[in-house]
């Protein structure tokens, strides 16, 4: 029985552009000490395999962090096998608010170390004595209280300029590694108030909010669910949107759209735009923002160099990535001298 995808990413993306089939865009994570994770992985990836979910999976000793697509006619017998996952029986799923149903074009479930890359060494704090949840309505009345709270975005420099809650505390980095030192050294005055963190789904806050409260901050919370959920709410209950701007997601749509206001600009003119992509240079593949006119300007690359090595045949393109992948920009996530207006 195959356990990995073996189709080329450029044939998978083809199929799925092609295809019209209504699929559901969800994310849901859980820390739960699993004693073979590897089993649990091949698990998984069969049964969701047989219902079709494309997406990525992260899988370690300390729980699941999942980002999946579902057919619809296949929703049911999802929540079944989700049903007799027991740890996952009352877990939330964080629904996509806009989805075109392409997402992720292949399935992809790996075993690391960890289910989110921190840096921290969980034997030193308690991680199950995290922040107090908030949903939206109580997060909207405690961040009123403007001078008794910090909102603290947990997330990248890439995600929050496009998106990001009123007044947020907003650290200039690029990963969640980063960002805790960085948000410690920013609130060392901070800790007579009220500490609310978010981040997209509440993965990250889970573990962070227990980090600073190890760190002698006692009024530590954190949006539950996320952004994701916190829209829903809002939405659903007919509350204030205190978040401004796009909501950046970790697959093909890059982002979905909370409120109205665009708050970035086009890395390459300026003009105001949040629609991020990669540099179609297989060799570059930096994430950027760029506008529909730069879009056909550049071809969908980040610069004119990108551009012709884009138009080069196949062939000669693979030449000249070879021995070089570690070059690629997929990484650097925004940051690059040829990009003149990111902020």
């Amino acid at each position: 029985m195959k356990l990995y995808n073996k189709v080329d990413r450029r044939i998978l993306k083809a199929q799925l552009a092609q295809n019209n089939l209504e699929r559901i865009t969800l994310s849901y994570y859980k820390y739960y000490q699993l004693g073979n994770p590897i089993f649990f992985r091949d698990y998984l990836y069969l049964k969701y395999l047989d219902l079709g979910v494309m997406g990525r999976v992260y899988v370690a000793k300390e729980g699941v962090n999942a980002q999946i697509s579902v057919p619809k006619t296949n929703w049911e017998q999802f929540m079944v096998v989700h049903s007799q996952i027991t740890f996952l029986q009352d877990n939330r799923l964080n629904i996509a608010r806009e989805d075109n149903g392409k997402s992720f074009y292949k399935l992809k479930i790996k075993v690391r170390p960890k289910i989110v890359a921190d840096g921290l060494n969980d034997k030193t704090f308690d991680v199950t004595n995290g922040g107090k949840h908030l949903d939206a309505k109580s997060f909207n009345a405690l961040t009123d209280k403007e001078k008794e709270t910090v909102i603290v975005d947990m997330r990248n420099h890439y995600e929050s300029e496009i998106g990001h809650f009123k007044n947020a505390l907003k650290p200039d980095v690029d990963t969640f590694r980063d960002s805790l030192p960085i948000v410690l050294e920013s609130l060392k005055d901070e800790k007579d108030k009220n500490i609310v963190m978010y981040c997209t789904g509440g993965i990250r806050c889970e573990k962070a909010s227990a980090w600073f409260k190890h760190q002698g901050f006692e009024k530590v919370y954190q949006l539950d669910g996320g952004i994701i959920e916190y829209a829903r709410q809002v939405e659903e209950e007919g509350l204030e949107n205190k978040f401004i701007g796009k909501n950046f997601v970790f697959d093909e749509r890059l982002g979905e759209r909370i409120s109205n206001e665009v708050i970035a600009q086009c890395h390459q003119c300026g003009k105001p735009c949040d629609t991020h992509t990669n540099c179609k240079n297989e060799a570059c593949h930096l994430l950027f923002i760029q506008c529909a006119t730069c879009a056909d300007q550049f071809d969908g690359c980040c610069s004119a160099n990108c551009q012709s090595i884009y138009h080069l045949p196949e062939d000669e393109q693979r030449e000249l990535r070879k021995g070089k992948v570690e070059k690629r920009n997929v990484f650097k996530k925004g940051r690059s001298e040829v990009l003149k207006f990111k902020k």
